[in-house]
């Protein structure tokens, strides 16, 4: 890449693309009701909604989602934390598509881009 421009929609490409995968989404996910719903349960369900929490703090959607359904996947949850669960699985299942379709935006636009810089 010899070509200053082609290395700078380079750049700009890896930077959108990054930033569209941290997630910079507009609404966080509320974790609240996850959080009450687990507070006497046992250390191991509490650890799992620990991680979850956290996972979002850091808007790394996908290893929240991995820690849920981990925790989903256990019998012995209460009707209250069965409903905590879901809901914020489908807030999570939201906020990765919404992170998707950004970044397939963002992805053609730099594709338009650089065919567009090579065309000069």
């Amino acid at each position: 890449m010899n070509n200053p421009s082609l290395t700078r929609i380079a750049a700009m490409a890896v930077m959108i693309l990054a930033a569209a995968f941290i997630g910079c989404g507009k609404k966080g996910v509320d974790t609240s009701k996850l959080e009450r719903s687990f507070q006497s349960a046992e250390p191991s369900a509490k650890q799992n909604v620990q991680n979850v929490v956290q996972a979002v703090e850091k808007q790394d959607y996908a290893a929240a989602t991995a820690s849920l359904q981990k925790l989903a996947a256990q019998a012995k949850l209460t009707p209250d934390q069965q409903e905590a669960v879901k809901e914020v699985l489908e807030q999570l299942k939201a906020k990765l598509a919404e992170t998707a379709k950004k970044a397939t935006g963002d992805a053609q636009k730099m594709m338009t881009d650089l065919q567009k810089s090579i065309q000069r």
